[in-house]
């Protein structure tokens, strides 16, 4: 039978497991859906792509999403070319062949027109027409006609003129575009003393065999063009962002469309090979957070509303990064980047708080221009914080880890910043400041953001902590009015449980604020307690043991229904409903059994039972201890350390026996630094006083001055423990 139960529980324990496994890994899948969500959106929704080509007209003004360098090919084109241009055409030196080909042909036209005119078988209108053929000249009718007529002599004297005249010319140089003006200047070389009409004649024959001298030489010219294109760089064009690539209405040219081109934005962006590497990123990055959550022992972060919370912070850190760091330039430096190292490393530990600041540096470099500078600011402010802030017990643990912060990050700005020349006096004191307010809103966001958390998941904080111990809490004060010997108990058992717990590393802030409230139920019903009670007059006498039982563990559940009245944090609450755990009223159990003749058959052992359930950590194990010892102190008074001892180790073998330490975690060296805390604190508490003798009866009634001093120094007990 009890291994049938046995095998049944086991079986529930490894559902509830595989149950809780199961939620926390839906949230971290919902915390990561949400971290690609907000990657991806912004690749999704932007405009990649502008539907403009050569001569368009566009509708819309293209502004340059960032500032952008890059090289002009059309630019570096049309530089080379006028380069190219500017060059001057090579020719060869004057070529003397040139002028005696020439010369040659002159002669020869002039030997042809003197046939022309000697020819006594050619009448006058055949010798017209004849030189009206000859190839390099054009003869008229009115010229031929002057030509017939012209003595020999004055013949010879034309021929010889055009021939000299000829022979000038060609001594220039004269390349193919400077042929007419070598003509224009024929005019200026006929000698004056010639007439009119002869002069004519003496042009017209040189201008029809003048001819280039110097030729152009392409070899030599392409040659030297060719250096001067190469002389030309890449010319670099630069848009600053926001700058205007092409405004509305104006119409497209080359230049438009290459530098559209530049940015990207006449192609379509394979925006889901973006989406899909972001979101291997985020894969990533998730699984070390969870990992680090699944491998730490820590019950804290294990819980499903601590994992929701922190999928939470995760995406809005995300979302924060993707408004704030991608092109811009002062923003990303005032990220409050060390807000969720700092939250996590006080809910969590520094452990927790030095990975959310490699995950979070790690995204933000990926969407910074400034990749690693960025990373290593995130990293190194949000390192600082988290290591810094501890668990956050004073207020001022806040400012001196945004302090910290701060100035790590101000470290960061001055090793990349301070050297490099583009950044002037005005951008490094603007980043400064921004790395300086960056850690000290990353603080106060810290401190804002616990304090919600607290309210809302449920998050145990030192700073809820602190409150809760305040003596004016309401909680407190009713108990003290309501039942101050429960509230002096509830004092003392504060004090035993908070230097035991002390004594072993566990949380001794929690544990006393557990110890102060855990018997505030108490309060409802103050009479039925002993101690609240006038000696001598105890009102379960009057009652029989079941009613007496059921009032008893009745303050467990009032103390509950209070705690959620006052909105008490669920870890709190665990000392009122376990500080007892599920063990019996003894008391009344026997009173109810000698009724019954010792029967128990006759007996239902749930009415005597606390509704539990037992200790489920170090710190509600140490009350429940601590309660015991203090109760049972008060009853039996012991009187010197051995005694002391003694009581303290039936209660924790009894605890022990009973199974209700079973869940705690505590172990056997835990329990005897309990045990030797215990016997220290009670030392104190139990101490044996002076007797003094009582006032002769004649003496005034009213004390005197020696009377109403401290009754002097206690008498230290011999430690006669056996640890």
């Amino acid at each position: 039978m009890s291994e049938s139960r046995s095998e049944r529980t086991d079986l529930k324990t490894r559902w509830l497991h595989i149950w809780h496994s199961t939620q926390l890994g839906l949230i971290f899948a919902i915390g990561l859906i949400g971290v690609i969500a907000i990657l991806a959106v912004p690749v999704y929704t932007r405009q990649t792509d502008v539907l403009l080509e050569l001569n368009d007209v566009s509708n819309q003004d293209i502004l340059a999403p960032y500032t952008l360098s890059f090289n002009s090919e059309l630019m570096t084109q049309q530089a080379r070319e006028d380069a190219s241009q500017a060059v001057e055409s090579i020719y060869d030196p004057p070529d003397s062949k040139v002028a005696r080909q020439q010369l040659e042909i002159l002669r020869a036209s002039l030997a042809f027109i003197s046939s022309i005119r000697s020819d006594a078988f050619s009448d006058r209108d055949q010798k017209l027409a004849d030189l009206s053929e000859t190839q390099h000249f054009q003869i008229n009718t009115e010229t031929g006609e002057y030509l017939l007529d012209l003595s020999e002599a004055r013949w010879q004297v034309v021929q010889l003129e055009a021939v000299a005249v000829l022979e000038q010319v060609m001594r220039s140089e004269i390349r193919d575009y400077q042929l007419e003006e070598a003509r224009r200047s024929i005019p200026a070389l006929v000698n004056i003393s010639l007439p009119d009409d002869e002069a004519e004649i003496v042009i017209l024959l040189v201008n029809g065999t003048i001819a280039p001298n110097a030729m152009y030489n392409e070899e030599a010219t392409q040659q030297v063009r060719d250096q001067a294109r190469e002389s030309i760089t890449p010319m670099v064009k630069t848009y600053a962002k926001g700058e205007t690539i092409i405004g509305r209405g104006r119409l497209v040219t080359a230049l438009h469309l290459e530098a559209l081109d530049a940015y990207g934005l006449l192609e379509k962006e394979d925006r889901w090979q973006m989406i899909a590497l972001q979101s291997l990123l985020a894969v990533v990055l998730s699984s070390l957070l969870m990992l680090y959550f699944m491998r730490t022992q820590n019950p804290k972060i294990r819980t499903p509303k601590v994992a929701l919370a922190t999928s939470i912070l995760f995406i809005l850190t995300v979302g924060g990064l993707q408004i704030m760091i991608p092109d811009h330039a002062i923003l990303p430096y005032l990220f409050p980047a060390a807000t969720l190292p700092m939250l996590l490393a006080i809910i969590v530990g520094p452990g927790a708080g030095i990975l959310a600041s490699a995950i979070t540096a790690a995204i933000a470099g990926y969407l910074s221009t400034r990749g690693f500078e960025v990373t290593l600011y995130i990293l190194v402010s949000g390192v600082m914080g988290s290591l810094i802030i501890k668990e956050a017990e004073r207020l001022s643990s806040f400012f001196w880890s945004g302090a910290a912060a701060s100035l790590a990050a101000a470290a960061i700005i001055v090793l990349f910043r301070f050297p490099d020349p583009a950044t002037d006096l005005m951008g490094k004191a603007s980043l400064i400041a921004a790395a300086v307010a960056s850690g000290l809103l990353s603080a106060s966001l810290c401190f804002g953001i616990l304090l919600l958390l607290g309210q809302l998941v449920g998050i145990t904080t030192n700073l809820q902590l602190i409150e809760l111990a305040r003596p004016d809490h309401p909680m407190l004060q009713l108990l003290l009015r309501n039942a101050p010997g429960s509230y002096q108990h509830s004092l003392q058992v504060a004090n035993l449980a908070e230097q035991a717990a002390r004594t072993i590393g566990a949380n001794a802030q929690l544990t006393r604020v557990g110890a102060l409230h855990h018997d505030v139920g108490k309060a409802l019903q103050p009479q039925y307690f002993i101690e609240n009670q006038i000696p001598g007059q105890n009102i379960h006498d009057q009652l029989d043991p079941v009613t007496s039982a059921s009032i008893i563990i009745q303050h467990v559940t009032d103390g509950l229904s209070l705690a959620r009245k006052h909105r008490l944090p669920h870890r709190v609450q665990a000392f009122i409903s376990e500080h007892h755990g599920t063990m019996q009223t003894m008391y009344q159990y026997r009173e109810a059994l000698r009724s019954v003749d010792g029967n128990a058959e006759k007996l239902n052992i749930q009415d005597f039972t606390y509704p539990g359930p037992a200790p489920r950590s170090r710190e509600t194990g140490i009350l429940m201890l601590a309660d015991s010892v203090e109760a049972k102190a008060r009853a039996e008074k012991p009187e010197n350390t051995q005694a002391i001892d003694d009581l303290v180790r039936s209660i924790i073998q009894d605890r022990l026996n009973q199974h209700q330490l079973d869940d705690t975690s505590l172990t056997l060296h835990d329990l005897k630094l309990i045990r030797q805390s215990f016997v220290s604190t009670l030392k104190g508490m139990y101490h044996p006083r002076i007797h003094y003798p009582e006032a002769p009866a004649a003496r005034s009634d009213f004390p005197s001055d020696a009377q109403t001093i401290d009754r002097g120094t206690p008498h230290e007990l011999p430690d006669t423990s056996q640890n």
